[in-house]
């Protein structure tokens, strides 16, 4: 499988490179992007027995020397806690601003190690190597970091490129079926978002060949929005499809509804709402419902009208008394609407199903 390369030019611009069986050379890619400077990599639990070995044992190929953390996988790690565990991990082993940061993993541990990259030493060079389908179609890409407050999720973050980003497809094979659906949920989302053509080839069964043209295309789209608004005052907020009522369910489910489960639910959601206010072509809700029921996602959410505006309202996309939702016109299109804070219960209550 020949290698897929997507330029993103936002700042000094970086490439992500995609290949089938890429994560064993991952190394010479690291020593060509940053040189041969220390390197500290930040991974999870769960990863850490399945892909950490190769990746040290590439780095070490080179040259390059390592460290390497490892925090409790899951979002439930995504704290100031771990976050500070981070840094005083970096400076203990004595890492320096010439150095580079290395995220192995899903978005948990890009957000948590792109965090602190931005932060340690008032910055330091950072790599994502995504491990989940998630991470690689959307996280991973963008300079998005973050961590959770009890307040509500994503509310402490940086804005923070990569050098670059290494995806090697062959690692999500590996994925729970269940953590593979999370990620289909981001993937059919840029679908709704920019292209039916993208949405209508997710009927097809994933395979080697079509995840890496998946993903391309996903990572082309995000890449395009991020550098005409690589700080989301605009049109990259189209990135949040599904997300406002999807952080809300999430919440509410103290985080046991996974990220990709609960933007499908808002996706539908606000589909179903936007039908019913105009806004969405008739049959588009539809349309979006099947496919995320195609790969075992929901498409509604149990928790109340009252419990999830609630939740949604602490969503950092509140600007005072105004929210952006992310309403689709059709497959394809979407637009945003800012609406007064008091009609999110309503566009809530028209999209639980009936």
């Amino acid at each position: 499988m020949a290698r897929r390369t997507v330029k993103v030019n936002v700042g000094k611009g970086y490439e992500v490179i995609i290949e089938n069986g890429i994560l064993k050379n991952c190394g010479s890619i690291v020593k060509n992007t940053v040189g041969k400077n220390r390197a500290a990599v930040i991974t999870d639990s769960n990863v850490t027995k399945l892909y950490l070995d190769t990746v040290l044992e590439s780095l070490k190929n080179v040259g390059i020397e390592y460290e390497y953390f490892v925090f409790e996988a899951g979002e439930k790690s995504k704290n100031i806690s771990t976050l500070s565990d981070i840094l005083e991990f970096l400076a203990e082993k004595k890492f320096v601003r010439s150095d580079t940061i290395i995220a192995l993993g899903g978005g948990v541990t890009g957000d948590m190690a792109g965090f602190a990259s931005a932060v340690y030493l008032r910055g330091i060079k950072f790599i994502q190597i995504p491990t989940t389908l998630l991470a690689a179609v959307d996280s991973s890409v963008g300079g998005k970091t973050a961590i959770d407050l009890s307040a509500g999720k994503n509310l402490a973050g940086a804005f923070k490129q990569p050098e670059a980003v290494i995806c090697d497809p062959e690692t999500l094979s590996t994925l729970p079926e269940n953590e593979f659906a999370n990620g289909m949920a981001e993937t059919i989302k840029y679908g709704i978002l920019f292209s039916e053509e993208l949405f209508e080839t997710f009927e097809k069964e994933p395979t080697a060949d079509n995840l890496c043209e998946m993903i391309e295309k996903c990572v082309a789209f995000k890449g395009r929005t991020v550098e005409n608004d690589e700080f989301d005052n605009g049109e990259r907020k189209l990135l949040n499809l599904g997300h406002t009522i999807g952080h809300a369910i999430e919440k509410c489910s103290n985080f046991a509804i996974t990220h990709g489960h609960a933007v499908a639910a808002g996706t539908a959601m606000i589909a179903r709402a936007g039908e019913a206010l105009g806004l969405t072509e008739k049959g588009t809700a539809a349309r979006a419902e099947y496919m995320l029921k195609k790969y075992s996602l929901p498409t509604d959410s149990d928790y109340s009208v009252e419990d999830l505006t609630a939740a949604a309202l602490s969503d950092k996309k509140r600007a005072g008394d105004k929210i952006t939702l992310v309403v689709p016109v059709k497959i394809g299109e979407c637009i945003l609407k800012n609406e007064p804070v008091e009609a999110l219960k309503k566009y809530i209550e028209l999209g639980k199903e009936k």
